[in-house]
């Protein structure tokens, strides 16, 4: 047999980044074998049909989205029993080819499937590669999965030059490719379109990642400064699923609707994209969604000690750092950092198929 291009992602993010490169590869007519983690089971349907995507050839886990940490656990035992059996991984979820394994970001997936690849036998092509923020801890477990992932790699796409400094600085095995972006530009590219935004609508906030969900006085304070907001704004509050467990349990989430927040559950992509494009300024704590708000242009005061990704930080973005001082100022004039929309016209996915398939006929 042939071998084949694997694309194996799993969350909700990762479609978003990798459905350009899977709508290529379909308009070209382009074998490959789609394989679906689990890790957000249900989203990941309503992401298929929103994105254009097919359904999957195999799909791992089970039909639940794995939203806490005990979930995470648990299901990634599951899936690392797979490696016991290497004839049986081969078969069952790569369909007995070889080839090339895509695996994007630096989730959980990632990591299981960076390690599923390998022991199949296959090469391991990493989107979004080389972004580090030189802490083991923080993120966690993202810096982890990052460097595991990067070292395995053989093929590294890295979005900036940032990025590729980083595996230089590393001297990862792999080859280093430089991106003229990253594919984030062309869901954006996408979702907007030609259309320009009034900047009227609620101000987006979102919280979701572990290190903030899992402090309590991040959490407070991040509850007392949308009430903050809220008394200047309308303030629309797109809640996560573990987001919504936490703030659920400590009583928050009462408290933020009588304080007059809109709290919704996550929107579509393009829907999610056009709030951020109609927003005065948004509140996150989201790395994609810290590129998004870089590339429309939008205030953003970033909910993180610091970030992996230079994308519009001394610009429209600003790391909070939970520091009184930043968020004050970045409170007293928003409207400030408010920068141009950009609108590339590049195609990453292009780039990254054109070597894959090089690298397949090698």
């Amino acid at each position: 047999m042939t071998d084949l291009i694997h694309v194996f992602i799993g969350t909700k993010a990762q479609y978003i980044k990798t459905a350009p490169l899977l709508r290529l590869m379909d308009e070209r007519g382009i074998a490959y074998r789609l394989i679906d983690s689990g890790q957000h089971a249900r989203i990941s349907v309503m992401m298929r049909e929103e994105l254009g995507v097919r359904a999957p050839d195999y799909v791992l886990g089970g039909s639940e989205d794995v939203a806490s940490i005990p979930k995470v656990l648990l299901w990634s035992l599951k899936l690392a029993t797979r490696l016991w059996s290497r004839q049986r991984l081969c078969n069952d979820v790569f369909g007995g080819r070889g080839g090339i394994c895509v695996v994007h970001g630096d989730t959980p997936s990632t990591f299981l499937a960076t390690l599923l690849a390998r022991r199949a036998g296959l090469s391991v092509a990493h989107l979004e590669a080389g972004l580090r923020s030189y802490r083991l801890t923080h993120p966690f477990p993202e810096e982890i999965v990052r460097i595991v992932t990067m070292r395995l790699a053989s093929l590294l796409f890295a979005p900036d030059a940032t990025a590729v400094e980083n595996l230089r600085r590393m001297r990862v095995k792999g080859r280093i490719l430089a991106l003229s972006g990253n594919t984030s530009l062309e869901a954006v590219r996408g979702a907007l379109g030609d259309e320009s935004f009034p900047h009227t609508g609620p101000v987006i906030v979102t919280m979701h990642r572990v290190e903030n969900l899992h402090n309590a006085s991040r959490v407070e304070q991040f509850v007392a400064l949308t009430e903050r907001i809220v008394k200047l704004y309308s303030v629309r509050f797109v809640v996560h699923e573990p987001t919504e467990i936490i703030l659920a349990k400590r009583g928050y989430d009462d408290r933020l609707r009588a304080a007059g927040v809109e709290m919704r559950p996550l929107a579509g992509h393009s829907e999610f994209i056009r709030m951020l494009a109609a927003a005065p300024f948004a509140v996150t704590d989201g790395g994609s969604i810290q590129e998004e708000c870089a590339l429309i242009g939008l205030p953003t005061l970033l909910w993180r000690e610091r970030s992996e990704r230079p994308d519009g930080l001394d610009a429209n973005v600003v790391a909070s750092r939970y520091d009184v001082g930043i968020i004050e100022r970045f409170l007293a004039d928003p409207q400030a950092l408010r920068v141009p929309t950009l609108r590339p016209t590049t195609s990453p996915s292009v780039e990254i198929l054109q070597v894959l398939e090089e690298s397949l006929r090698k």
